[in-house]
């Protein structure tokens, strides 16, 4: 046993290394390392069914049930019989265990269990008044578990289900151009789409295109991209301006625009800056070039490196092989090859990347990265240099444009090869490696010399100052977090309608200090809280003073930098943070690394009562997206981490107002009425179980027979209500995004919350008052036409139980606000199979039942016929009348936009094609501008210099080329235009009327 537990000797020597081959089992096998098998499925063959009934039993609900059935099946307590509770539960079971199991099949494609202590039932002979109590007692919890029944549970699963295809099955969800539609990758949380309130997004790839265009630089404190007139005024780029002529380069691409000559000239003439800048473009960088069909193609890690590969390529520095320990490059003409000794990759935390070569003896270091971390690694000789180029990236950040530094270093041998015996330990330690390599990083990358910069373009995608906006009128708040510099976040954020002139101010944090970023932030809450605390108000009643207030676009807006945002997220600013935050309409946070993401939409979730949602596109929100209650990847062009992380997908961020504005409020909208309608047709169905008990001396005996017991639930009420949880909608989904405002009540859950609760619940107790009792007094000293007695228990239950299948029916018929066929036909389907089926449960040939005749002995009488009519007239007949009246005196928006939607149906289709002509003239275009964020995903540096990247054969002539970029879009912001004013307009034709 010593050997077991014997200490491990310190003598023996730490492992400093591990030798591997990629793809050679084999080899590997020798070392017994851990494999790296990743399991994305839950279940398989052998372990399903326990695995699955193990987590099913874990839920309450289910537990409950099977406690109930557990209870049924002792005689001595129980009334009903046990087949009650076991149909109900074992659909339930095989419904979501074939759920389960389809969701796993799908994950696999795409690649506690309750204690309970043993029950001790009662003696044969309990003696006593308790024993009784006991018995009774536990007799009425089965009599009344229907109260809340399992069908419940499989009901709202099934809705779900159906609303989550609802998403899948949406064409306007769909993108033709990627062939990508909508994908709801969870079922539980459609309801929630209805609640949101905070929005957090990136801003690359998914507010913007993430298609990068190479549009400016500044080499030497020179501008290069910018066009002047004669009077030396700047000039605007428009479609009709000649480009410059590349095409004496045999590397050019004819998609890349270039209209400035100087640049070109400057090249041609031999100057030494500007080669040295585009050399840089052509080294640094971890690109891994192919030809395809004769043409040199560029696979990027990143969309904008991409693009400047691409522009050094097209002006004559064409990157064109590189091997392990080579890159190989065409340079104005002629071939030149370096060896490649280092590749310093890029992360979050530096922000930067490096290559170091030699050629010709000379070797060198190439560094680009954000302007603020390599400005303070710069020589002092370039200082007068960063200033100038400081002023040229705050011109290309007031344009919106993406910018990058780039600097060099000459290296002597001896420095080098000190440096490269350091690199070498740090890179094969065990400990704290990471750290190790960082400070070997930041001992080379020191004294560089600044060579430029560059601005890339990146547009807004279709219907993003719209979709912000109309978000933003839902009282959404949105808080983009963003890489770009300051300058940059600000003008996307006026592009996208994030921030507007309307605002009553945008307050910038960007101290450095603890101390200097508390006193801004305070500053801020105190302005702010200068101003009328209600100005933002909502309101949704129908008088024009309260749709005015709700218009009001005022308000607030913060931007904060990354190095602000880290002292603002420290233990004694995070709620003065959170507090400034929650009071704007609208937050920027800049320069921000994915951890920062993740702990802002943290904060705000742990200390606010609000859903949050999270949306982004790549690898580096995948932490921001999982910190969300709900994360929303876009399947861009930065592969699909984002999409598997989240639990909805789709192509473009316009998409999101229709998941949010449409089917998160159709899910929350059907959900709350079906959980409204659900616990008002159970109370009304099983107290009169209770009321009957006054009657019987509480023995337990049951008012309904057993099968219409067991059948209430599952196949009398049920789907009507799934009818009406599946297709029912108060207004058209035209009108969701017309009207924002009609998303807030989910906010404050004004569709159901503790007092619609209780007044579902009192509606059902006071149903089933009349339900019981209304029949109670018709039979009282009731006879049919023979002046036989007709009152018994079973024609009295069977008249309870009819006339409450009309009225719970007929009810969910008044609910349903929007008639399908399938409505139609659930809900007097329902009526007829109620019917026909206890015909067949009461025919003759059923001898040994108790009920076998009392259908007939019932309808054969006018009592049954004049109970169910005047029964159904006193419970139906107010709340028609009470809905009637609330429209007209005290109309929600919701009631005035079905006016106007009714309305709108009514008219001609001329009259209706003369408004969309007017609708259409004076459209305007919105100004679309585009900003830098840069990438946070580590680079391919380590798998290049592995050699593992590196390609064995000849590509097929089969593989795809890439696509080529789209044209810039042009927002049309004419429907938000025109809608500014439609609820007023409303107000005035309800007026009218």
């Amino acid at each position: 046993m010593k050997k077991f537990f014997k200490r491990k000797n310190s003598d023996t020597p730490q492992e400093t290394e591990r030798r591997i081959r990629a793809n050679d089992a084999e080899f590997n096998s020798q070392f017994s390392y851990a494999n790296n098998y990743i399991s994305t499925t839950k279940y398989n063959v052998f372990t399903f069914l326990p695995k699955n009934l193990f987590e099913q039993f874990q839920r309450v609900a289910n537990a409950y049930f099977l406690v109930l059935l557990i209870l049924q099946v002792i005689p001595q307590i129980s009334s009903l019989t046990p087949v009650t509770t076991v149909i109900p539960l074992v659909v339930v079971l095989t419904l979501t265990a074939i759920k389960d199991a389809i969701d796993d099949y799908l994950r696999y494609n795409f690649q506690t269990y309750l204690p309970w202590e043993q029950f001790i039932g009662p003696r044969d002979q309990a003696p006593g008044a308790t024993a009784i109590a006991s018995l009774v007692f536990f007799s009425y919890i089965i009599v009344l578990n229907t109260v809340v029944p399992i069908s419940l549970y499989v009901s709202v699963e099934a809705i779900r289900l159906v609303q989550s295809r609802w998403i899948h099955w949406d064409h306007a969800m769909y993108h033709e151009r990627t062939d990508t539609p909508a994908k709801a990758r969870t079922t539980k949380l459609n309801e929630e789409l209805g609640q949101i309130q905070y929005i957090f997004s990136d801003k690359t790839g998914t507010l913007t295109q993430n298609i990068m265009t190479f549009d400016k630089c500044t080499i030497n404190g020179k501008i290069y991209g910018i066009l002047y007139d004669s009077q030396g005024n700047e000039r605007e780029v428009t479609d009709s301006t000649p480009r410059v002529d590349l095409s004496a380069n045999p590397y050019y691409e004819k998609k890349f625009d270039w209209h400035d000559r100087t640049l070109l000239d400057a090249i041609e003439r031999g100057d030494e800056d500007a080669h040295l800048f585009f050399e840089l473009l052509c080294i640094c960088h971890t690109v891994m070039p192919e030809e395809r069909d004769g043409e040199l193609i560029y696979q990027a890690q990143s969309p904008d490196e991409g693009a400047l590969v691409s522009a050094a390529r097209n002006f004559g520095f064409v990157f064109k092989s590189r091997t392990p320990n080579t890159i190989t490059s065409v340079i104005q003409g002629r071939e030149v090859e370096y060896e490649l000794l280092n590749i310093l990759d890029f992360n979050n935390v530096r922000k930067r990347m490096s290559v170091i070569v030699r050629r010709d003896g000379q070797i060198r270091l190439y560094c680009k990265g954000a302007d603020s971390v390599i400005e303070q690694r710069l020589h002092e000789d370039s200082r007068a240099l960063m200033q100038k180029t400081t002023e040229h990236l705050n011109k290309f950040a007031s344009e919106g444009l993406r910018t990058l530094c780039g600097a060099v270093k000459d290296i002597t041998n001896d420095e080098y090869e000190r440096w490269q015996r350091s690199y070498q330990e740090a890179s094969i330690s065990l400990d704290d490696r990471d750290a190790k390599l960082e400070a070997v990083y930041e001992d080379i990358e020191r004294n560089m010399l600044l060579c430029g910069a560059t601005a890339i373009e990146d547009m807004l995608q279709d219907g993003v100052p719209e979709t912000i906006e109309k978000l933003a009128r839902a009282d959404i708040k949105i808080w983009v977090l963003t890489g770009d510099k300051t300058e940059t976040a600000i003008n996307i954020g006026y592009s996208c309608r994030l921030l507007t002139d309307e605002m009553t101010d945008v307050f910038n944090i960007d101290e450095d200090t603890l101390a200097g970023v508390e006193q801004q932030l305070l500053k801020a809450r105190a302005s702010m809280q200068s101003e009328a605390a209600d100005k933002h108000s909502v309101a949704f009643r129908g008088n024009q003073e309260q749709i005015q207030a709700g218009e009001d676009m005022a308000g607030f807006a913060l931007v904060i930098n990354g190095h602000s945002l880290s002292f603002a997220l420290e233990p004694k600013l995070e709620m003065l943070f959170l507090e400034v935050g929650c009071l704007c309409r609208a937050v920027i946070c800049c320069r921000v690394t994915p951890l920062q993401k993740a702990l802002v939409v943290e904060l705000v979730k742990k200390h606010k009562k609000a859903v949050t949602l999270a949306i982004g596109d790549g690898a580096n929100d995948v932490s921001m997206i999982k910190a969300a209650h709900i994360g929303v990847g876009i399947s861009g062009q930065e592969g699909m981490q984002a999409v598997l992380a989240s639990d909805y997908a789709f192509a473009q961020f316009m998409f999101l107002q229709r998941l949010l504005l449409v089917h998160g409020r159709w899910s929350y909208f059907r959900i709350c009425k079906f959980l409204r309608y659900f616990f008002y047709k159970n109370f009304a169905f099983t107290l009169g179980h209770f009321w009957f008990a006054f009657f019987c001396g509480f023995s337990a005996q049951t008012l309904y027979d057993q099968y219409f017991i067991s059948f209430y639930n599952l196949f009398y009420t049920s789907l009507p209500v799934l009818a009406m949880g599946v297709f029912d909608q108060d207004v058209s989904d035209k009108h969701s995004l017309r009207y924002p405002r009609l998303y807030v009540p989910g906010h404050t859950d004004s569709f159901f919350n503790k007092k619609i609760f209780a007044i579902s619940l009192l509606k059902g107790i006071i149903h089933s008052l009349a339900l019981f009792f209304i029949p109670y007094g018709a039979y009282y000293h009731s006879s049919n036409h023979n002046g036989q007695d007709i009152a018994s228990v079973h024609v009295f239950g069977f008249t309870v139980a009819t006339c409450l299948i009309v009225v719970v029916t007929l009810q969910c018929g008044l609910d349903t606000a929007y008639w399908t066929g399938v409505n139609h036909f659930v809900i007097w389907g329902s009526l007829v199979f109620f019917f026909a089926l206890h015909f067949l449960i009461y025919a003759n040939f059923f001898h040994y039942y108790e009920y076998v005749g009392t259908d007939r002995i019932a309808m054969g009488s006018a009592v049954y016929w004049f109970t169910v009519l005047l029964t159904s007239v006193v419970l139906l007949l107010p709340v028609a009348a009470y809905r009637f009246y609330k429209m007209d005196v005290n109309p929600t928006l919701t009631d005035i936009v079905r006016m106007k939607q009714r309305l709108i149906h009514s008219q001609s289709k001329s009259s209706d094609f003369t408004s969309r002509v007017r609708s259409s003239m004076g459209r305007s275009r919105a100004s679309l501008r585009s900003g830098y964020a840069f990438s946070h995903q580590e680079g391919f540096g380590r798998l290049i210099k592995s050699g593992a990247m590196m390609r064995s054969k000849e590509p097929t002539a089969k593989e795809k080329k890439t696509p080529a970029p789209a044209k810039e879009n042009r927002a049309n912001s004419s429907e938000v235009a025109e809608n500014d004013s439609n609820d007023v307009k409303l107000v005035k034709f309800v007026t009218k009327t």
